[in-house]
């Protein structure tokens, strides 16, 4: 070989090196509802950060806490907040930063063929569908909300969450603020839940599947996951009496009392059954966790990413919420998010998110 060939092999080394060095890998799992946003975030920010590579493996909220738990992964989404218990496992409290990245709706699809009229619910009725209190379609309960419709006798088939998850959380957590009898008997804010009857599915899809494949399903979805496979849902009576189908607007507005309960770095509280005439009572923010220090991380330059892109997020990615079926951050939730992202560090030294200057 000629010392221009070995010179250069050698100028394609470095080049082939200093690339790869450039390439910066973020990678998160966690919960399923926020998953399509986050994947469009993803996808829209690295059009102009080619250089950055982030993953977000899904799986649920329960797997999210394990993963950023053992640290597995460098950020975490959880429909549900962490737990004292779980805050304890992943070093305590003050070592973490949970805040919410949107809001969304849980629904009450259904699959009732020949039906006229959209379907009306309220929180009781919906408990005793899933307490097996109510197993047939005209059954009373559900006929004195649905004047006028005409309700087949065929029986109802609840469709539910299999996997720990943030909807269980949120689901259960609603419930046990409508049914006395559910709050005693089934408890709110499970992650896991055996119910009593129904069939279940892993994850939003799986549940979605159930609903749209099986006559007479009932079943607890994300809105998004509802549009997205053209199933029928229903509205549902508020705090105020009215009844409300679930759209960004209407679980926005579930967020602006809320607000004022957030502070500190773990930013979490609840939106379900909020007063207003036109809020959707089903409502609930998602979170993402990362640690406060990011020292779990490789470098300086990847925490740095990892915190441009969240702010991002926050911010320009918060356009696009509302396209896909997701509720924005209303102004006084982002402002105590903004705070909160402020605060992480790497290895002690300050990061300074980029285009927060």
């Amino acid at each position: 070989m000629t010392r221009l060939h070995v010179f250069a092999a050698a100028i394609v080394l470095l080049i082939g090196s200093s690339m790869a060095a450039a390439q910066v890998h973020l990678s998160g799992s966690g919960a399923t509802f926020p998953q399509p946003l986050y994947e469009r975030w993803v996808a829209e920010y690295q059009k102009t950060h080619p250089n950055l590579k982030i993953d977000y493996g899904g799986g649920g909220s329960g797997k999210g806490i394990k993963d950023i738990t053992a640290k597995v992964v460098d950020f975490a989404g959880s429909d549900a907040p962490m737990a004292a218990s779980e805050l304890k496992d992943a070093g305590g409290a003050d070592g973490l930063v949970e805040f919410p990245t949107c809001a969304g709706a849980v629904v009450p699809a259904y699959n009732v063929p020949n039906l006229t009229k959209e379907l009306q619910f309220d929180g009781p009725t919906i408990a005793d569908i899933y307490m097996g209190k109510v197993t047939k379609w005209n059954d009373p309960e559900i006929a004195a909300l649905n004047p006028g419709v005409k309700l087949p006798a065929q029986a109802i088939t609840p469709a539910y969450r299999s996997d720990a998850s943030g909807t269980n959380f949120v689901f259960t957590s609603y419930l046990a603020t409508q049914s006395a009898d559910f709050k005693k008997t089934m408890g709110p804010g499970a992650k896991q839940v055996t119910w009593p009857v129904g069939q279940g599915g892993n994850g939003n899809p799986g549940v979605a599947a159930i609903v749209k494949q099986t006559a007479g399903a009932i079943g607890y979805i994300e809105q998004n996951y509802a549009d997205q496979n053209k199933i029928d849902f229903g509205t549902v009576k508020n705090k105020a009496g009215g009844f409300v189908k679930a759209t960004p607007d209407a679980v926005s507005l579930a967020g602006v009392e809320a607000a004022k309960s957030l502070s500190g770095n773990l930013l979490a509280t609840d939106l379900w059954n909020q007063p207003g005439e036109k809020v959707y009572p089903i409502s609930s923010f998602t979170y993402i966790i990362v640690y406060k220090d990011l020292k779990s991380v490789k470098t300086k330059e990847q925490a740095q990413a990892l915190v441009d892109f969240l702010w991002w997020a926050m911010h320009d990615g918060q356009k696009i919420n509302s396209s896909i079926d997701y509720a924005p951050l209303n102004d006084a939730v982002q402002a105590k998010v903004e705070a909160a992202l402020k605060t992480i560090t790497y290895n002690g030294q300050a990061l300074t998110p980029a285009g927060s200057k």
